[in-house]
């Protein structure tokens, strides 16, 4: 029996298939994921002593060139990062319309305070000079982290275009339109005397390692420049600030981000503050959409 050859269709005249074999069942689903996502890994941003930094980005897959753009740091106890411990909340993220892009410190057995900002903001200055070639709006760039993360985030945001800085940087704005903070350390020297499941005072802690592997408690005047509320100002602009901790982090004392908190009432800045109640340091209450529209609805607010 001879067939004829189908012409192609166009969407509008291509026919629904009725067919319907035994057994099988029809369901009408909608697409609830947004945008597709392409990665590029692994873009070097900057070379240090220590060898080079990079960037793991996401971009959605839409035809925007003004996405907004998410600097992403991961917490490490400010050692050696696993970039991609969030990489499902930022491919969230990127699916409703963000660009993001992880970014690698050095840790702080490589290099000391403050370090860690002065690469975020590298990171900034570098994609912000190659905005187009990225897809994102210059003008529209956030810094979020967690952990010793969003200590780098509130450090690198806070100062924007002040100290600190490497003297390598491209000459672009390292300024950012607002920062998001999960459970970032503040002050580290009070850390030794809230509760947690971590040592605090000793040389061979993370916060020893981030002033120079030294004790906390012998060498203050280190750990007070390491604390990001010391850099705001009354006569000078700080972006909002949203902040996120949980009322169990064992880790991390919610009572860190009560310091923060407090400081930024007391000079009029804008800021939030959502209280987990029972998570623990990035758990129990982070990983889901309920967290990640609360960030969305903020940075929506601000970019």
């Amino acid at each position: 029996m001879s067939r004829s050859v189908l012409p192609p269709y166009t969407a509008e005249t291509f026919p629904e298939n009725t067919a319907l074999p035994e057994g099988a069942k029809v369901v009408e689903w909608k697409d609830e994921f947004g945008f597709g996502v392409a990665f590029r890994p692994d873009i070097v941003y900057a070379r240090r002593d220590s060898g080079e930094l990079h960037i793991q980005y996401l971009t959605p897959r839409n035809d925007r060139t003004d996405n907004p753009l998410i600097v992403y740091v991961q917490g490490s106890a400010w050692f050696k990062q696993d970039v991609f411990i969030h990489l499902a909340e930022m491919i969230r993220m990127c699916q409703r319309g963000y660009c993001v892009a992880l970014v690698e410190y050095r840790p702080s057995t490589t290099a000391m305070f403050p370090a860690q900002a002065e690469d975020a903001k590298t990171a900034i200055r570098f994609l912000r000079a190659h905005a187009e070639k990225y897809r994102f709006d210059p003008d529209r760039v956030a810094i979020w982290g967690d952990s010793s993360g969003g200590h780098t985030a509130l450090m690198a945001g806070i100062t924007g275009d002040e100290w600190p800085n490497h003297p390598e940087d491209e000459k672009q704005s390292a300024g950012v339109k607002c920062i998001v903070d999960w459970y970032g350390p503040t002050v580290v020297s009070e850390m030794a005397f809230e509760p947690s499941c971590m040592e605090h005072l000793s040389a061979d802690c993370p916060e020893g390692w981030l002033i120079g592997h030294l004790p906390v408690q012998e060498h203050l005047d280190l750990a007070e420049k390491t604390i990001p509320q010391r850099y705001l100002s009354a006569d000078k602009p700080t972006p909002p600030i949203l902040i996120m901790h949980g009322s169990r982090d064992m880790t991390v004392n919610f009572q860190q981000s009560v310091h923060l908190y407090e400081a930024l009432r007391a000079m009029g800045k804008e800021c939030e503050f959502i209280k987990l109640q029972g998570a623990d340091h990035g758990w129990r209450g982070f990983a889901c959409d309920a967290a990640l529209d609360a960030v969305d609805e903020f940075l929506k607010k601000h970019l």
